[in-house]
């Protein structure tokens, strides 16, 4: 389990989180929702023991995530930031395969299942400075899933992705998930999170205000209240679309 026990984050001396207490469950993708300066990105790099909290604590499987070493946290935990950098110009391939620096070998196995996961065979060589935004987000989040963590915690991983590789990227996720890892993710598509997620958590002012089955979460009320648009679902589940009302 990873959870957050009366969790309060500071930024710039204004409270981002305020009081946030959840436990969250491998096997299953969590989104994390809200509009923009709601908290979430402040949440996500608490949970993934980057950013020290102004009050409560963070745990792993009930120890303080705090207490574990660099390492230790990094083989349970692999973040995807919102805007990552790249300090060197190496090739895809090389890239990938930093992922496996806290384990400390060369994981061949697991940086090729990254590089198929997110489509990338055809650019293992291609040097990362002549790559597209879309390309360069799918080469660092191979990054994280080459180092087979317990946990995936990622921030609007599917922002500069194509259609077609946001389904795949969903698609893999979910496989993930399945697989027995946690799944966090940040996401502003509130259809995506509605087809796609086990379990939603609505962030307004750094508090949350709803959590629960997609369905309950970002139920019309939920969305009026939060985003300020009156706002329905329809289709089936699974394939629901968000219909704008007047």
């Amino acid at each position: 389990m990873l959870a957050a026990e009366n969790l309060t984050v500071t930024r710039g001396g204004q409270v981002v989180v305020d009081d946030f207490t959840v436990a969250l469950a491998p096997g299953r993708i969590t989104a994390i929702v809200g509009p923009n300066g709601a908290g979430k990105s402040s949440l996500l790099l608490a949970l993934a023991g980057l950013l020290e909290p102004a009050g409560g604590a963070v745990t792993l499987d009930g120890a303080a995530l705090a207490a574990l070493t660099p390492r230790a946290r990094a083989q349970a935990i692999g973040y995807l930031p919102q805007s990552p950098d790249i300090a060197w110009d190496v090739s895809v391939e090389s890239l990938v395969a930093l992922g496996r620096l806290p384990w400390r070998d060369r994981g061949t196995a697991e940086v090729e299942a990254a590089l198929a996961a997110l489509d990338l065979e055809t650019l293992r060589g291609r040097p990362v400075s002549q790559l597209s935004g879309g390309e360069r987000a799918r080469v660092l989040l191979a990054r994280v899933l080459a180092g087979t963590p317990r946990w995936i915690l990622a921030d609007e991983p599917l922002a500069a992705l194509d259609l077609a590789h946001q389904f795949g990227l969903i698609a893999h996720l979910t496989a993930c998930a399945q697989g027995g890892q946690g799944v966090v993710v940040v996401l502003h598509n509130l259809a995506l999170a509605m087809n796609h997620a086990h379990r939603v958590l609505v962030l307004d002012s750094g508090r949350l205000v709803a959590d629960g089955l997609p369905a309950q979460a970002l139920a019309p009320e939920v969305i009026a209240k939060v985003w300020g648009v009156r706002a329905r679902w329809l289709g089936e589940a699974g394939a629901r679309a968000l219909e704008l009302g007047e």
